[in-house]
């Protein structure tokens, strides 16, 4: 398989920021907040995509819902997928690195086929 150009600096990015920032999340979660459980992040992961959710359901029905409301509350997502990930030992990097190997493996085989992923 080939990798693009830009799959590559992706996979590198995510091999050495992302590790970087999930262990500054745990440091800062175990130093300052009371220890959760892996169930207690993943039922607040799922609070908080609800709400990111139910505002862009609003907004896709007309109501004036602001960018800055929406950041918040991804914000809110990203920040509990962390928590999740260090409450269950999931190194996000060795994880998102090789879900992307994946996509791109059968996006490649979609492609010769002249099918889109």
């Amino acid at each position: 398989m080939i990798i693009p150009q830009e799959l590559d600096y992706l996979l590198d990015a995510v091999q050495s920021g992302l590790r970087s920032v999930q262990r500054g999340f745990d440091q800062y979660q175990q130093g300052y907040f009371t220890e959760r459980s892996g169930e207690f992040f993943c039922l607040e992961l799922n609070g908080e995509a609800g709400e990111l959710a139910n505002l862009e359901k609003k907004r896709w029905k007309g109501k004036p819902i602001s960018d800055e409301e929406l950041a918040d509350e991804a914000a809110d997502v990203f920040i509990t997928l962390f928590n999740y990930a260090n409450a269950r030992h999931i190194n996000l990097s060795e994880a998102v690195h090789k879900k992307l190997i994946t996509i791109e493996h059968r996006r490649q085989e979609l492609e010769q086929r002249d099918e889109k992923y």
